[in-house]
């Protein structure tokens, strides 16, 4: 029986969850921010209800789309960990906010549920290449002392 995760498939499928869940946050992201930003009726309406300023949304907006480039660029592993973070604290905050709110009713709550598991499983679902490196290597590294052998090379007990 072929190890279906260590597979070619389970990696191709791995990679394809991770940009399909990855697309949708970054849509909502964009799409989110836009409306911020221009205060879209609706948006804006909810946002009274709420109790928030105005203003509020548009430095929402912005942050999103910052957020929507974080995730889509290569490289910046930390960026992207801060980029989730703010998903994930716009979304929770929708939660609280409509709950804290009384505006509650099934489908404005399942929307930002349903958005944080996605948020989630794109966190999760994250190649190597866009994740930040493995703890001890950043506190060896910190320190100087560094026990790969590509660094034992570089350094110098001599000086």
């Amino acid at each position: 029986m072929t190890d279906f995760a260590n597979s070619g498939l389970g990696s191709r499928f791995h990679i394809t969850a991770y940009w399909i869940a990855t697309a949708l946050v970054v849509f909502e992201l964009i799409l989110g921010g836009i409306w911020d930003i221009l205060r879209v009726p609706q948006v804006r309406s909810l946002v009274e209800r709420l109790g928030y300023p105005q203003y509020f949304l548009v430095i929402l907006g912005i942050w999103k789309l910052l957020g929507a480039v974080a995730l889509v660029v290569p490289r910046f592993p930390r960026l992207k960990e801060w980029a989730y973070a703010g998903v994930l604290f716009d979304l929770t905050g929708a939660v609280a906010s409509l709950l804290a709110s009384g505006l509650i009713d099934a489908g404005s709550l399942a929307y930002p549920i349903a958005m944080i598991g996605v948020a989630l499983a794109s966190w999760a679902l994250r190649p190597p290449s866009r994740r930040l490196g493995e703890w001890p290597t950043r506190i060896e590294a910190a320190t100087g002392h560094l026990s790969a052998p590509k660094y034992r090379a570089e350094s110098s007990d001599s000086a």
